[in-house]
């Protein structure tokens, strides 16, 4: 597993459909040495924090191997390393596999894998279409946020290791698909629901998935 592109940007404007919207979503690949901070990389930026950035989602992964699939709804010009306005573009991590509460070094960072990705219309300003978000989150592909364990400094190219599996059998997938079926697993919910690793809105989205299977 290794970052194959490290992807950092501030905010800007940005006129989209007649509308000036600030964004950070234009992330630029850089082959500098970057600091991982606990809420930020630095050179990067959040517009919103109310939806975007802080301790919970302080770093964004989406892995390489998930542009071939794109390849079929994007031109090749918007398939450049950071189309998703990731931080880190990886080979390797992948959302099935990845655990949360998961540890990784990346670099001289440690970061703790914490929940998927839900877009918001920024990453239809970024590719150009505005049926991105729907179709991000039909496909399942959700990328992944990290917090820092530990401050450090990443670069493109950098080793990503496992460094500590997570006690709880639950992927980043799982959160993914089970929030998104319209006949979860009940058993799975319960896992999710009994880890500390859940931000107050997943917790109160599958609370109530649970109380309606009962």
């Amino acid at each position: 597993m290794h970052i194959a592109s490290l992807n950092i940007g501030l905010p800007q404007e940005y006129v989209w459909n007649s509308k000036l919207v600030r964004t950070s979503i234009f992330k630029q690949p850089t082959l500098e040495p970057v600091q991982v901070y606990q809420e930020h990389l630095a050179g990067d930026g959040q517009a919103d924090l109310r939806v975007h950035g802080g301790p919970d989602k302080a770093v964004y992964a989406y892995p390489q191997e998930h542009y071939a699939f794109w390849q079929e709804y994007l031109p090749a010009e918007k398939l450049v390393p950071g189309a998703f306005g990731e931080n880190l573009t990886t080979v390797g991590l992948l959302e099935n596999e990845v655990r949360i509460g998961d540890l990784y070094q990346m670099g001289t960072a440690v970061l703790l894998a914490f929940q998927p990705r839900q877009p918001c219309f920024k990453l239809g300003i970024r590719l150009q279409d505005d049926s991105m978000v729907q179709r991000f989150e039909r496909a399942r592909r959700s990328g992944i946020y990290f917090r820092v364990q530990q401050e450090g400094v990443v670069q493109a190219g950098d080793v990503i290791t496992l460094v500590q599996r997570s006690a709880y059998n639950v992927t980043i997938q799982d959160i993914v698909d089970n929030g998104a079926s319209e006949a979860p697993d009940p058993h799975k919910i319960q896992e999710i629901l009994d880890m500390p690793y859940l931000t107050a809105s997943w917790r109160k989205r599958f609370t109530l998935m649970l109380e309606a299977s009962r």
